[in-house]
């Protein structure tokens, strides 16, 4: 029997809301093109959820733990983590051509040529590893100094930055290969990843750092250490799992052989998710850039508040996840109108679920800014950053999603474009305009984040209606 034959339709519509969860955490093998919509939506998103969740906290825990050493090692890592978005944006960008391939096999019932696809996924991930990794070994000093950091800053945080780019294919292959069971429906094999790597993580960041017992203190390098440990024994889980016999995915060495067309139909389908992506990411360096000019406390500020931020953001990427592998799959069982009723199904979650995040952030920022920080300044700017973006969290919640659903169909062009207006066009002109000409300073930058995910919302709500999307071949 079959993978594909395992998977069964069960009577989910009768299930209470905890056996649906207890469900959707053990990873059964559910039938997302037939039943009921919303219970397909709930099985797929919560460990997707679950898993951006995890990610997330790779963050927040590194800032939580370094935060004690100073607002310069809080810097180093804003610093790094906005050259590491471009990279989050080469994997996040293949990751969407693997998920919608994989998916439109998956939905075809084509599983054969779905292990193929993943197969070249692994390859792909070693070649920009590689490539990222000569980077970081010969010119972290030098990424520094272009981020604004002074000499002082520089001189103590190479290590860190070379560390966490060389890691680089801990991070490619757990985006690439959590792509692979998102696209498959085997979305608890990814959540389950992530908790292993979190954990290690969480465990070792204070050992390496403050040289708890008998581990050496290695400071901010400990940090890096630590996060490239975790996540590549996440890497080796999965790993484990492809080559296992329970997935949906099951890699043979034939699967391995390389065949230049499917990589080449992956890079050219990823292109316009890779170009979206650095759009976005790189726009959000280029606000790094500006707030920099204000000085370490304000970079600091900033850094925390976005992480506090990404905490919350990112489980709603979980969301949208789920969007993208709905929208594949049943385009590729030929059923268009079930995919848009899956998309407005979880935007409808999506924008709840971030508005109560919006009241929170904004009614009691400096409650969870100081969680982080005692410094008045730092504090001050993160305060000032976490409400005002909030303000934006309706719009970023919609915009989200469509986006997603335009990746899950194969369509990467179209978010490209609109990340292409409302990132480069509006929000980077509007950020300088407002800091250095109106004089705001970085509360200028954090306003014109709230001014561009209206535009965003907007934009995407207007070309999802047109229904091109549901064109798209893959």
């Amino acid at each position: 029997m079959t993978t594909q034959e395992k998977n069964t339709q069960l009577p989910t519509s009768k299930l209470g809301i905890r056996q649906l969860f207890k469900l959707a955490l053990k990873g059964n093998h559910q039938d997302l093109t037939s039943g009921s919509i919303g219970v397909a939506a709930f099985l797929l998103a919560v460990p997707m959820v679950l898993e951006m969740l995890m990610e997330s906290i790779f963050a927040i825990t590194d800032i939580f733990f370094v935060s004690g050493l100073g607002a310069q090692a809080v810097a180093v890592v804003g610093l790094t983590e906005a050259v590491l978005t471009l990279l989050y944006a080469v994997a996040i960008g293949f990751s969407m051509a693997v998920t919608a391939t994989v998916a439109r096999r998956y939905g075809e019932k084509n599983t054969e040529q779905a292990n193929v696809v993943a197969g070249q996924t692994l390859w792909i991930g070693l070649a920009v590893a590689l490539l990222v990794g000569i980077v970081g070994l010969n010119f972290a000093e030098d990424i520094l100094a272009l981020m604004g950091g002074d000499q002082a800053l520089i001189t103590a945080g190479k290590d860190y930055t070379t560390i966490m780019l060389t890691g680089s294919i801990t991070i490619l292959y757990l985006f690439l290969l959590n792509a692979i069971f998102r696209g498959a429906g085997d979305a608890s094999v990814a959540m389950r990843s992530l908790w292993l790597a979190n954990g290690i993580n969480i465990v070792l960041d204070p050992l390496l750092i403050y040289g708890i017992g008998p581990f050496p203190e290695m400071g901010l390098t400990g940090a890096a250490v630590a996060t490239t440990i975790g996540r590549g024994t996440g890497v080796l889980y999965q790993l484990s799992y492809l080559f296992g016999i329970k997935g949906r995915i099951q890699l043979a060495w034939q699967h391995l052989a390389l065949n230049a067309a499917i990589c080449l139909n992956l890079i050219k389908l990823s292109f316009g998710g890779v170009v979206q992506f650095l759009i976005a990411t790189a726009s959000w360096i280029a606000l790094v850039r500006i707030v920099s000019t204000f000085g370490s406390e304000a970079v600091a500020g900033y850094t925390i508040a976005i992480r506090v931020f990404m905490f919350a953001i990112l489980p709603a990427w979980g969301l949208s996840n789920a969007v993208a592998t709905l929208v594949g799959q049943n385009l590729g069982a030929n059923q268009p109108d079930r995919a848009e009723q899956s998309v407005w199904r979880i935007a409808k979650y999506n924008i709840y679920f971030l508005l109560a995040v919006a009241v929170l952030f904004i009614l009691i920022p400096t409650q969870i800014i100081g969680l982080f920080t005692s410094e008045a300044k730092v504090l001050a700017y993160g305060v000032d950053c976490l409400r005002y973006i909030s303000y934006g969290n309706g719009f970023f919640a919609l915009g989200m999603i469509l986006v997603q659903a335009f990746n899950g169909a194969g369509d990467t062009m179209t978010p490209t474009r609109i990340n292409f207006i409302c990132y480069w066009l509006i929000q980077i002109p509007l950020a300088y305009g407002l800091a250095k000409w109106l004089e705001l300073g970085p509360t200028g930058v954090f306003i014109s984040v709230t001014l561009a995910q209206l535009v965003f919302a907007f934009i995407g709500w207007r070309v999802f209606n047109k229904g091109h999307w549901k064109l798209k071949t893959v």
